[in-house]
């Protein structure tokens, strides 16, 4: 278990790379990013704080299993989520933990993620966005886009951000689980934006790269007659390939 300074520190590490204007995956106070402790909580970026300039004040801690028995209700209004939070948090004297916390729990939990990275890239948006919506995610073009960030993402439709986007993203990980016997590392959320589910904070910020560069890329090719896609086949042995497996390991950190 890390201990809170090198975590915080970390935590901020990644923010600030994911904030980064030159890479345009998140601006103002949008995106949001959480690490698990391994003592039952969680810390997550507080609603209102920059990716680009965050500091240690700038996170929250909370309680994962409080959070993950709202979760199970069938329903919250607005004003009970507001209600629960002094709760949910290990210091209410914190800021106030980001609208997503739900998402962010789900993912450090039935997920399997340790480090978990949510933000708007233009490039994703702009297909997400598109009539298109996922679609064109859903199969590879290049090698290293499968190594990274998995042979498929997993997709939510648009959902209201925060308890309601929390209950569509847990419907499609036990989906997904059931589907490919593991966890995603990238959830695509249309009209909305990206989420890694990394091992490590690097991990985290690789998935979300890769995927802008994906974006690009396929934005790219619908400007010289559409995508030429992996053959599937081709892509399932990039997936399985030993040597791959050990790249991703080094890619981790």
């Amino acid at each position: 278990m890390m201990d809170t300074r090198t975590l915080l520190q970390s935590l901020a590490w990644l923010s600030h790379e994911l904030g980064r204007e030159d890479r345009q995956l998140a601006i103002l106070g949008e995106g949001n990013t959480s690490a698990k402790v391994g003592d039952g909580t969680f810390w997550v970026k507080a609603s209102g704080s920059q990716l680009a300039t965050i500091t240690d004040d700038g996170f929250s801690q909370v309680h994962l299993d409080k959070v993950l028995d709202l979760v199970a209700r069938k329903q919250m209004s607005q004003e009970e989520v507001q209600a629960a939070w002094p709760d949910l948090m290990v210091d209410p004297q914190q800021k106030r933990p980001s609208v997503e916390t739900f998402m962010h729990a789900l993912c450090l939990s039935e997920g399997g993620a340790q480090w978990v990275a949510h933000t708007h890239p233009i490039s994703c948006n702009a297909i997400l966005c598109s009539q298109l919506g996922a679609e064109p995610f859903r199969r590879h073009l290049f090698p290293d886009g499968i190594v990274v960030c998995g042979r498929h993402p997993a997709v939510v439709p648009y959902v209201d951000p925060g308890f309601d986007l929390a209950k569509a993203v847990r419907t499609e990980l036990r989906r997904y689980q059931d589907a490919h016997g593991a966890s995603p590392k990238l959830l695509l959320m249309v009209s909305h934006g990206i989420t890694a589910l990394g091992q490590t904070a690097q991990e985290a910020l690789n998935i979300t790269r890769m995927a802008d560069k994906w974006a690009r890329t396929l934005l790219g090719t619908f400007a010289l007659g559409g995508p030429a896609y992996l053959p599937d086949h081709e892509a399932a042995r990039i997936d399985s390939r030993l040597d791959e497996h050990y790249r991703r390991r080094q890619l981790r950190g």
